[in-house]
């Protein structure tokens, strides 16, 4: 019940860390302290845990915690007052230059990954909407290429794409019905929608042959896509839009990401 609703990359990874948590305290939750969910964060720092990666964890466990007691299965909720710690933003290390993405995708020869990749970036696109994504999903009407996506919390949105790029996809259809996955594998004696991990192989295989170095997801596209779109002029507003963003102040990290000025270059040297 606590996880219904969520993505299914988020109800696995809440799964995983309340089991965790279970683990490290070792009673029913309703017999657990504020001491003992403090203990476990302690826990996380102790084995050198990255600070982004421990308060993800903390928000999962605060998660089940408050909603434990939203429902009346624990008298309290003490994971309250638990604050998770701070991280720092490191955006900027996982920004490519346009001349690295344009590197992974003439490097790249298989028609169905490059398109792929294509699409990852000017889409803006996270990678569980990609490997959603049907055939009925892209419209191509003139010049313009519309495709609908659906993001975080089924809220749906329609992102346009370069002409070069629609018609890459559309050459992958091929006699599949609109119904079909847009990018799918085979799964026994049928396909079905290719899956996330296989999407983190084909980037991770593009940005070596490009030379890039680094733990390269498919994120970084979507980080290139804002990035790049903020550099050659795009409105915040119209890149928040674009790419699902739950508020103006999400986007605007890019602008400090690397940032094209800076008021110490205005002072005399």
């Amino acid at each position: 019940m606590w996880t219904d609703g969520k993505s299914v990359h988020t109800a696995d990874y809440y799964h995983r860390v309340a089991l965790q948590f279970m683990e490290f305290v070792g009673k029913p939750l309703h017999l657990v302290s504020l001491a003992e969910v403090q203990a476990f964060a302690h826990n996380l720092e102790e084995r050198g845990i990255k600070a982004s990666t421990r308060r993800t964890a903390i928000a999962a466990v605060k998660s089940l915690l408050s909603f434990g007691h939203k429902i009346g299965v624990l008298p309290a909720n003490v994971g309250a007052i638990v604050k998770p710690p701070k991280a720092p933003d490191c955006l900027h290390q996982r920004l490519l230059s346009e001349m690295e993405v344009q590197g992974m995708f003439l490097l790249e020869t298989h028609p169905r990954n490059r398109a792929l990749l294509r699409l990852l970036y000017y889409g803006g696109l996270r990678v569980s909407e990609l490997c959603a994504l049907k055939w009925d999903d892209i419209d191509v009407s003139g010049s313009e290429v519309r495709v609908t996506v659906t993001g975080k919390g089924i809220k749906t949105r329609t992102v346009l794409v370069p002409l070069s790029v629609g018609v890459e996809v559309l050459a992958l259809q091929g006699d599949a019905s609109t119904s079909e996955p847009m990018f799918r594998s085979r799964q026994g004696d049928h396909f079905g929608h290719l899956a996330r991990s296989r999407v983190y192989q084909i980037v991770k295989a593009a940005a070596q042959r490009a030379g890039i170095k680094g733990n390269i997801s498919p994120h970084w596209l979507r980080h290139a896509h804002a990035s790049h779109a903020i550099q050659r002029g795009a409105k915040l507003h119209l890149v928040c839009a674009t790419l699902g963003h739950s508020s103006l102040a999400v986007t605007g990290r890019y602008l400090h990401a690397r940032p094209d000025e800076s008021s110490g270059l205005y002072l005399p040297t």
